[in-house]
């Protein structure tokens, strides 16, 4: 008899094919989320789950469905899995690390010239007919160009956003848990630094750290004050990496110049007041949104599970230690 799989919702249809060669698929081709309530009831009787990061994989969920042997998530983050229940459990848990990391990259330098120039509020001028033509003072914005730029975690996305910096000739500090090697640093041409230096010294700030409960609001009023007036805050990580109400006031009272996000605290709604603000440039999570990226990501984890099904070891397997334990 065949595995059987949910997939909660809509992924590409050779992600879908690889899966049905081997399981017995129910698939949400819906694009809406499964409620909890649903979810819960979905899973009953399945073997795997493909999942996204809208569903929340919760050491309820997996008690209430013992049978579960592998939860594929079709990103590289997994904070909505509980991993330590899920390892407990001794179910496979898999990510699609990689594939994304120059299209985020690309996406993250998006945001960076979009806020910085303050794109979103000429072009809504524009679209408007307001414009009424050229003018010295219309549109100021701040120069990318020879500036600072402060990286915050170094990670694969973090050394793709820092190799693209050459191009504007920049000066580039990152700081991060564990400080690179040598020869990284120098290929990168970046210096380390510690935070509270990074956010004094730095004219854009971009944020690429995992969501941990350390780095939960990693970036909050101390943290907003300490930069300049004319900084510009990027985050393309995940959105309770900063506490969102604490950038409304900041942006609102000037203590910084703009910011550029891809990812909200309680997604997918934003903070009072935020999409109000036009020294922004807001995007509805769409970093690794490419056509070549998202089709990677959906067949990686199609094929993580499908190999856990098959009593291979996933590609990309999280909890490594429940291998060891079966």
């Amino acid at each position: 008899m065949k595995p059987k799989v949910l997939v909660t919702r809509k992924i590409f249809d050779e992600s879908l094919e690889l899966v049905a060669k081997h399981c017995e698929v129910e698939s949400n081709q819906r694009d809406i989320p499964f409620s909890p309530k649903q979810l819960l009831q979905k899973l009953k009787g399945r073997d795997g789950v493909i999942c996204l990061l809208t569903d929340i994989i919760s050491d309820e969920v997996l008690a209430k469905n013992p049978q579960l042997k592998i939860v594929s998530n079709v990103a590289v983050g997994y904070n909505n899995i509980d991993v330590k229940a899920a390892t407990r459990r001794k179910v496979m848990v898999t990510n699609t690390p990689g594939v994304l990391d120059d299209t985020t990259a690309d996406f993250t330098w998006c945001l960076i010239l979009a806020a910085a120039r303050g794109l979103v509020s000429a072009d809504r001028t524009f679209r408007s007919g307001k414009w009424k033509g050229w003018g010295v003072m219309q549109f100021l914005g701040h120069d990318v160009h020879h500036k600072t730029l402060g990286i915050c975690g170094l990670g694969r996305i973090g050394k793709g956003v820092a190799r693209r910096a050459r191009g504007f000739e920049m000066r580039v500090l990152y700081t991060d848990a564990v400080r690179a090697q040598e020869a990284v640093e120098r290929e990168l041409g970046v210096t380390f630094v510690d935070k509270t230096t990074l956010l004094r010294e730095s004219d854009i700030v971009t944020l690429h750290v995992p969501l941990f409960p350390e780095t939960t609001h990693y970036i909050g009023a101390p943290e907003l004050r300490l930069m300049k007036k004319t900084a510009i805050l990027i985050n393309a990580s995940r959105g309770p990496v900063v506490d969102e109400k604490a950038l409304v006031k900041a942006l609102k009272e000037n203590w910084i110049a703009g910011a550029g996000l891809d990812v909200y605290e309680k997604e997918p709604k934003p903070a009072p007041g935020l999409t109000k603000l036009q020294n922004t440039a807001l995007a509805p999570h769409i970093a690794s949104a490419s056509y070549d990226t998202r089709r990677k990501m959906s067949n990686m984890a199609a094929a993580n599970c499908v190999a856990g099904l098959a009593g291979q070891r996933p590609p990309n397997l999280v909890n490594a230690e429940v291998w060891g334990q079966r």
